[in-house]
């Protein structure tokens, strides 16, 4: 195993020689076989091994484990401990999503304090087959049956090629020493069901399994890659790059072949699932929304509006009268004294200086304000101003109001208040540019 360890290593990370690599080792039998091929083969590595704190003195003995493992092989070691059954209650999650997201995150910082360039992890061939068929049993697309990748980000899992039986084999020929983890023998996780009752029934109707389960990962990757290919040169064809996020042309869409197959390929890494009410949403009547739980798509006229979920934003921001350039969350005010106005585009306006009131103020808007557009005769309440211009609702949401006291100087990106403009009178203009 360990020549064709050697061998995978160089055809699919031909500089790994060179990386400096942390090995995340729980003491079961699959990493540390890992670390010591690793080690074998001469490898700049570290260990790291999370105490999730879930089988009482076991956990503590797989700690203690893993540091004589690490001063065996003379790595270094990082050990971290979790209270994981209290973080999974207070995100309202499974003990298993928690002890991942735990661990990962931490894998990460460890990563970006310390410079390692790769995390490796021991998952193997088996490990991707029972994946495959939990995410077949819950429902997926072609994604999910793809399997774990090989390489995610920093992530690496250079055993994924190999079966546990030939990871066992080498331990045992190896006479490397190992712990068992007695959670794996429990029937209360689907993963462990899949392992002992399925996956055994599937090896006696066929007993080169993972041969045709590898076969078969190639051929979906493959259309995968396709599939990618095809959604990345449709993408610009159908969708335009917004301030809010993007929008897609309905009319457009509904001539696509296919179209059900396009929206999943779409819009499945915004976290959307209710893929039915996502079809529907094409001939929905305008202001119809359906939401992930980080996004949301709005049924806008002639068009679909993709947008993260709106977070609430009731600060106000001041400006004070001596500043020119003043950077807020929403974007970049510049201020100077010119002589004379000037016909620059909707985000620069020419202000009566005198009639300004500082410190000004930037905020969102509410129901209820008012103002006097410039251009038009008296007062208006925004409200109407922007069901007249046609605003969809995230340009709505993403309104932001230049303010002197309790009047409002500018729909910043919109309309100026007449209030403010220059006229015959004015005999210190000030210009403002902004820049989102």
């Amino acid at each position: 195993m360990l020549l064709s360890f050697k061998r995978h290593l160089q055809e699919n990370f031909p500089k790994i020689g060179e990386a400096k690599i942390l090995v995340a080792v729980s003491g079961g039998v699959d990493s540390v076989v890992l670390a010591h091929l690793c080690k074998k083969c001469n490898l700049n590595i570290a260990l790291a091994h999370c105490n999730f704190h879930l089988r009482g003195s076991e956990s503590d003995g797989d700690e203690a484990f893993v540091l004589e493992l690490a001063d065996a092989l003379e790595c270094e070691v990082f050990i971290e401990g979790f209270e994981t059954e209290a973080y999974a209650a207070g995100k309202k999650i499974s003990i298993q999503m928690a002890a991942r997201e735990l661990r990962y995150h931490w894998f990460e910082e460890l990563r970006e304090t310390l410079s390692f360039d790769h995390v490796f992890t021991a998952h193997h061939a088996n490990d991707n087959l029972e994946t495959v068929l939990i995410n077949f049993i819950r429902g997926t697309g072609i994604e999910g049956l793809t399997g774990i990748p090989v390489r995610n980000e920093f992530l690496l899992r250079p055993l994924l090629p190999f079966p546990r039986e030939d990871i066992e084999a080498y331990a045992r020929t190896s006479h490397l020493k190992w712990r068992e983890d007695s959670s794996n023998a429990s029937g209360k996780y689907l993963r462990n069901r899949i392992r002992q009752e399925i996956i055994p029934k599937l090896e006696e109707m066929n007993p080169k399994l993972l041969d045709s389960f590898k076969n078969t990962i190639d051929h979906l990757e493959q259309s995968t890659v396709l599939i990618e290919d095809y959604i990345s040169t449709l993408f610009p064809r159908i969708a335009k790059e917004e301030d809010f996020g993007y929008s897609f042309n309905i009319k457009l869409l509904k001539t696509i072949p296919h179209l059900k197959a396009v929206l999943y390929e779409l819009f499945r890494s915004f976290g959307f699932t209710e893929w039915n009410d996502l079809y529907d949403l094409l001939d929905a009547q305008p202001g119809k929304i359906v939401y992930s739980k980080t996004h949301r798509l709005i049924k806008d006229r002639e068009q679909l509006l993709l947008t993260v979920l709106p977070q609430p934003d009731e600060r106000e921001y001041e400006i004070l009268a001596e500043e020119e350039v003043v950077m807020l969350r929403m974007g970049t005010f510049h201020f100077n004294d010119v002589n004379e106005i000037s016909d620059e585009g909707k985000n620069t306006i020419f202000l009566d200086k005198h009639k300004l009131q500082f410190p000004l103020t930037v905020r969102k808007w509410e129901v209820g304000d008012y103002f006097y557009p410039f251009g038009m005769k008296g007062k208006k309440k925004l409200s109407k101003y922007f069901k007249d211009e046609k605003l969809s609702l995230p340009e709505k949401e993403n309104c932001w109001l230049l303010c002197s006291r309790d009047e409002i100087v500018w729909v910043i990106g919109h309309r100026p208040d007449s209030r403010f403009g220059v006229d015959e009178d004015t005999s210190s203009i000030l210009r403002l540019t902004y820049t989102p």
